[in-house]
């Protein structure tokens, strides 16, 4: 027998399941089946496909009962893939997802908070150890003549060694502690199983002791016998017409597929008949899934063919900027033994995932007009995945445009690109928008000073992807998107008062920029400034500060340094004094402070902060 400490994530996660979710406990069997149901789905492609498998005798089920005694157990076992040796361990003692790690770190120790993040994470085979204080996993893999035994207390180890078992499969059995007592009851398992797992496509049968009287009076007589009957449905409820169907059918499937004690926010169920015959059954859930930004991100939308299982592991099923959905896809045109390859390529499953992709945002869109409260919870989880589409997507670019949401000077909350054009002025000459980090600091950046005393809306732009993305749109029904980052865009208010303006500045703007030398591109009076001195912006043609920290973050190290424009703010009193001053050391440290607190306000880094602190104490010092 080899013992084995469980990876930490592992252990964390245990322990937050056992901790946070206690309230939620009854969950475990619906995982449990969810997982046997998975490994029927396997098995019965492999029987299907594949010539190594097809003359295994496939008896597909689940099978669950519970044993009375000093300690009560509950058995669940499945006739499906099973597993070998390295199995159990990459699946039971590991979790091999890179994002586990970061995923934890964003655990509070709040645990009716926590409950619900963990909920995005899918506690799956690890919910056992809510009710059990010990689980072994007895496991044949179809095909191989060993079997393996799994034991783990649920603390920091478990161990793996050889075990008998006649058929290949895999049984799991639940030392239930105190807790999980309850659940040693004929009826609690049937209405477990009818509440969560009435639609798996499997029969799920419960084994029970029965207990009846024979006889009349002293000669009455109690008889025992084991009964073992079918609980389930066992019928694909996607195929199932929408008006067989109630809300809380759907949300209780959606709960096994998507491992969430929530309900989904939205559910999106087609059948389409005639040219392609296909089903399809999209779920967005209530919150982003965990992995949504990891490389590793594991895909959420099973496909199907003809109802039987063929991968849920193929993330070409729909595109990337959706990979939030959750669902099925069951075609009845391609052939079961279809290949990664394949489907990658297949004319009938682009034309599925085309029309698929335009039903979901259609839906979307209804849903932005008829609830936009609704909408806006989903906004808050996926405003930015929207973002990636217009990107990514450019078929479905228009109806993109007009559900993403963005936040603004003008309104509270989230506004539209519709709805800011109805607000334009009528002279006004673009739909304006400044990108950064911060929400915070956008919202006090010197850059929309001006914009906002002339009542002109700006739209607030703090997600990443913002800096990529927006950029490419170019025009919104004919009306351009102006970056306040660029130094073109302050050109739409100049007047023949800045031309005058700049006339009589034109000696100072010189001595400023003959000061910073290299360090900037250009010195110009800006015509966007209201309250403060200074501000940077980038060339037209040149990245942003904000793209440029973006491609050093992204490794891109070698890119030539582009260096701003400062824009000066003739009517502040700091400006209109320095005119006055000869000392050209005092006017060269006023010009890099001016230069270096635009900087700071953009979020730009200070390569030499040490000069930076002796500049300013000599000026503060000349100024006491």
């Amino acid at each position: 027998m080899s013992k084995k400490k469980f990876k930490t994530e592992v252990s964390q996660l245990l322990h937050l399941i056992i901790h946070s979710l206690y309230s939620h406990k009854e969950i475990f069997l619906r995982e449990l089946v969810s997982n046997a149901s998975d490994a029927l789905d396997k098995l019965k492609y492999l029987t299907l496909t594949d010539d190594n498998y097809k003359k295994l005798k496939f008896d597909p089920r689940i099978d669950i009962k519970f044993e009375d005694g000093d300690k009560k157990k509950l058995i669940i076992t499945d006739t499906g893939i099973g597993m070998n040796e390295d199995d159990l361990e990459a699946q039971l003692g590991t979790i091999a997802r890179s994002g586990t790690k970061n995923f934890l770190n964003t655990l509070s120790g709040d645990e009716k908070k926590d409950a619900n993040l963990i909920g995005q994470f899918g506690v799956g085979f690890y919910s056992s150890f809510m009710v059990a204080d010990k689980v072994e996993v007895l496991s044949k893999k179809a095909g191989e003549e060993k079997a393996f035994l799994w034991i783990s207390d649920g603390e920091n180890s478990y161990s793996i060694k050889e075990a008998e078992k006649k058929s290949f499969g895999t049984t799991i059995t639940l030392f239930l502690n105190d807790e999980g007592s309850e659940y040693s009851s004929r009826w609690t398992l049937e209405n477990l199983i009818k509440k969560y797992s009435d639609h798996i496509a499997f029969p799920i049968f419960l084994e029970y002791e029965d207990t009846t009287w024979e006889g009349e009076g002293d000669d009455r007589k109690e008889k025992k016998e084991i009964k073992v009957e079918q609980v389930n449905a066992a019928s694909a409820l996607w195929k199932k017409s929408k008006s067989d169907l109630t809300e809380e059918d759907y949300n209780e499937f959606y709960k096994t597929i998507g491992h969430d004690n929530e309900e989904p926010l939205l559910y999106i169920h087609t059948k389409a008949e005639g040219t392609l015959e296909y089903t399809t059954l999209f779920y967005i859930p209530k919150k982003a899934p965990f992995d949504m930004y990891q490389a590793d991100y594991k895909a959420g939308v099973k496909l199907y063919v003809s109802r039987i299982f063929i991968t849920d592991d193929e993330k070409e099923l729909m595109p990337t900027y959706l990979r939030f959905l959750r669902g099925i896809i069951d075609s009845e045109d391609l052939p079961l033994n279809v290949s990664r390859e394949i489907l990658q390529q297949n004319r009938v499953l682009t034309n599925i995932k085309n029309a698929s992709v335009k039903k979901v945002l259609s839906e979307l869109q209804k849903l932005s007009e008829n609830n936009q409260e609704k909408y806006i919870e989903f906004i808050k989880e996926y405003n930015r995945p929207l973002k990636e589409g217009l990107y990514s997507d450019f078929t479905n670019r228009d109806t993109l445009l007009e559900l993403i949401r963005f936040k603004s000077t003008e309104v509270e909350g989230y506004t539209s690109l519709a709805a800011y054009k109805e607000r334009m002025k009528d002279d006004q000459k673009g739909i304006y928008y400044i990108t950064g980090e911060n929400e915070d600091t956008l919202r006090n950046s010197p850059l929309i000073e001006g914009y906002v005393k002339k009542g002109i809306e700006v739209l607030i732009m703090s997600d990443e992807i913002d800096e990529i993305v927006i950029p490419t749109i170019g025009t919104y029904k004919e009306t351009e998107l102006k970056s306040v980052n660029k130094s073109g865009t302050a050109d739409d208010f100049k007047t023949e008062a800045d031309e005058e303006t700049e006339k009589k500045v034109e000696p100072l703007i010189k001595k400023i920029k003959d000061a910073l030398g290299d360090r900037v591109k250009d010195v110009v009076v800006s015509k966007r400034l209201s309250d403060s001195p200074s501000c940077i912006v980038a060339d037209e043609n040149d990245p942003t500060v904000q793209m440029q920290q973006m491609l050093k973050a992204m490794g891109q190290k070698d890119a030539p340094e582009v260096v701003p424009i400062l824009e000066v703010n003739p009517t502040h009193e700091i400006v209109e004094k320095l005119e006055k001053v000869s000392d050209n050391e005092f006017i060269k440290d006023i010009s890099f402070l001016l230069l270096e607190q635009a900087m700071l306000m953009e979020g730009a880094e200070l390569k030499k902060p040490a000069e930076f602190v002796k500049r300013l104490n000599r000026v503060m010092t000349k100024a006491l």
